[in-house]
């Protein structure tokens, strides 16, 4: 598996060598199954399927409140919902319509998921990442360090089990939400720095914004990690709170002025070649939908995600040329020693996860460390070993 980033030069976003499906969703696999999580038969409800008569039936107007993480006004992740919302009720004929909040207004980013099993809100627009200290499985699906791309994690995730196991972790964790995959994103880039990173010396002690199970890498590389919402990381930044941070794509950096404060900017962002985002819906209010409806909202969703892959892709070149041609900011490449310093500690962090969960009595898994193809469990699975092709993005 190899990474996908920005071109240098030119600006383009491009991959970097050729991914490797298979293994990937292997490993996304292996990872649930050792999380406790169970892929045995369809334990969830499928898109819902219409008869004549309920297809027929008028669908009562609802309106839904939904709380997003993310600010309207910022490129891409603010977007997203937007388009969402207004596809579905343009679909609906009105029988759907929304009023979005940003984060704040009625509930913070970190309290979005309670709040929409509770009923406090409808809806809920946010990624699964944000829920690492309450669901230790959750960031799985968000994102994987140096793990899939777009068409590898849909792969997982549609056409494998992958949205089966993402609804059995919020059940078997008791929350009353339906989840939806509603959008995804092109690879981030690495993360903004004041000073140059030139070894592993230099991030000893760094206090940094970090997101997901990349947070985990850093912290055993001896950063001291926080999750800052979006809309507190340029003031943490400037009073010194954090020394450095990774948030997103570079039109979406760029929203937050990054560029103001830290003018290292490094690549790839191998934390984070794919992300997906959430839509949880309560399930009271789910199950009272039309089947109409419920299908409007997938509908919308799937459409959002085709929507956000493309457009993430389509606008970050000429971000990446502003930045360097007149903010004076200078896109870094990651010493290979350093990639591969983060790579295996990702592999360690991969074995400690996977024991804070207990297997699930379904998975038939006999051990954290256990080979989910051998019965004995004595050995540990080939993919907990790094892949032997492992490169840095294109430096022509």
């Amino acid at each position: 598996m190899t990474l996908d980033s920005p071109h240098k030069k030119t600006g383009h976003w491009i991959p970097d060598g050729q991914s490797h499906s298979q293994p990937t969703v292997a490993v996304l696999f292996c990872m649930a199954i050792i999380l406790g999580l169970s892929a045995c038969g369809d334990n969830h409800k499928k898109s819902p399927q219409l008869t004549g008569d309920q297809s027929s039936q008028t669908m009562p107007p609802l309106r839904l409140k939904v709380a997003s993480s993310y600010p309207m006004t910022v490129p891409i992740l603010g977007e997203n919902i937007q388009h969402l919302t207004a596809r579905a009720s343009r679909a609906s004929q009105g029988s759907l319509s929304f009023k979005i909040y940003n984060p704040g207004e009625l509930v913070g980013t970190l309290e979005i998921l309670e709040a929409v099993s509770s009923g406090k809100v409808e809806l809920g627009y946010s990624a699964a990442g944000f829920w690492k200290g309450k669901l230790p499985a959750s960031p799985l699906f968000a994102t994987v360090p140096f793990g899939p791309n777009a068409s590898e994690y849909l792969a997982w995730l549609i056409a494998g089990d992958g949205m089966n196991l993402y609804q059995e972790m919020y059940d078997r964790a008791g929350y009353n939400v339906k989840v939806l995959l509603c959008a995804m994103i092109a690879p981030e880039t690495s993360g903004w720095f004041s000073k140059k990173i030139e070894s592993l010396q230099d991030l000893q002690g760094l206090k940094m914004r970090f997101y997901g199970l990349g947070g985990n890498v850093m912290s055993k590389l001896g950063v001291s990690v926080s999750l800052t919402p979006g809309a507190e990381v340029f003031q943490d930044l400037e009073k010194g709170v954090i020394d450095a941070t990774e948030y997103s794509m570079p039109i979406i950096d760029e929203k937050l002025e990054l560029y103001k404060l830290a003018k290292f900017n490094y690549f790839p962002g191998w934390h984070q070649q794919s992300t997906t985002f959430e839509l949880l819906v309560n399930r009271k209010v789910w199950d009272a939908m039309h089947p109409t409806q419920q299908l409007i909202l997938e509908m919308a969703c799937r459409d959002t995600i085709v929507h956000s892959i493309a457009h993430s892709e389509a606008v970050q070149s000429q971000v990446l040329l502003r930045n360097e041609k007149e903010r004076g900011v200078e896109s870094v490449d990651w010493p290979p020693e350093i990639l591969d310093a983060f790579r295996l500690a990702w592999m360690e962090v991969v074995q400690e996860e996977s024991r804070k969960i207990p297997s699930s009595p379904k998975s038939g898994t006999t051990s954290p460390t256990s080979d989910p193809n051998t019965k004995s469990g004595a050995t540990k699975p080939t993919w907990i070993h790094p892949p032997n092709n492992f490169s840095k993005r294109n430096p022509s």
